[in-house]
């Protein structure tokens, strides 16, 4: 049952992405700079997903001082291909045009994104090397999910500032709200997975 969840989760997560980056107004500087390597280098957002998540394993692995967690290639190589198929499709369906359709859509993929990292996350299934370097920052901090995304999120608004990104009004949103929500989410979503999967969940969101 807890890989439905993981699925479901990263459907969740990819969906608010690709809303956030439909919008138009800017998305998580994350994505932003994924979306500026696309349109400066070449290749699929999701393709940069994955080569990101490469770079950010080894890191990870250098910081822990342990081998790579491999698995988190692979759900970084799902979340990439959600994303561009979501992109796809939402493109194909309709372009938001108006400033209330755009921040329709910004404001309901930054709810999603939060949700599906919380559903997927709570698995503890391999998550993606940036999810997994914003848990190390929690604990190397010794703070919140929030504290410790936000820190994150101003490094990769610099590089994306740096590549052109998509940066706007929605990535003073994200880079406000993202981990906030994030907290929010993770105990709602650990309730309501603890009630189908039955394991205690180890995650600490002090």
């Amino acid at each position: 049952m807890k890989y439905v969840f993981f699925c479901v989760g990263i459907l969740i997560l990819t969906l608010g992405i690709s809303l956030t980056i439909h919008s138009d107004l800017g998305t998580s500087p994350f994505d932003a700079l994924l979306v500026g390597l696309s349109v400066q280098v070449g290749l699929s957002v999701g393709s940069w997903e994955m080569i990101i998540a490469l770079l950010l394993l080894c890191c990870n692995s250098l910081i822990l001082r342990r081998r790579p967690e491999v698995l988190g290639l692979l759900t970084a190589f799902v979340t990439g291909i959600g994303i561009d198929i979501w992109l796809f499709l939402l493109h194909s369906w309709t372009v938001p045009e108006l400033w209330l359709t755009k921040w329709a859509c910004m404001v309901i993929g930054l709810i999603l994104i939060g949700l599906g990292t919380a559903t997927y996350l709570l698995t503890h299934f391999a998550p993606i090397p940036l999810d997994r370097l914003t848990l190390i920052v929690q604990e190397l901090m010794r703070t919140n999910l929030f504290v410790a995304r936000t820190c994150i999120y101003l490094i990769f608004l610099g590089l994306a500032l740096i590549l052109k990104g998509p940066i706007g009004m929605g990535t003073i949103l994200t880079v406000c709200l993202g981990g906030f929500l994030l907290n929010i989410f993770m105990p709602l979503t650990r309730r309501i997975l603890e009630r189908f999967v039955q394991q205690p969940s180890s995650w600490s969101d002090s």
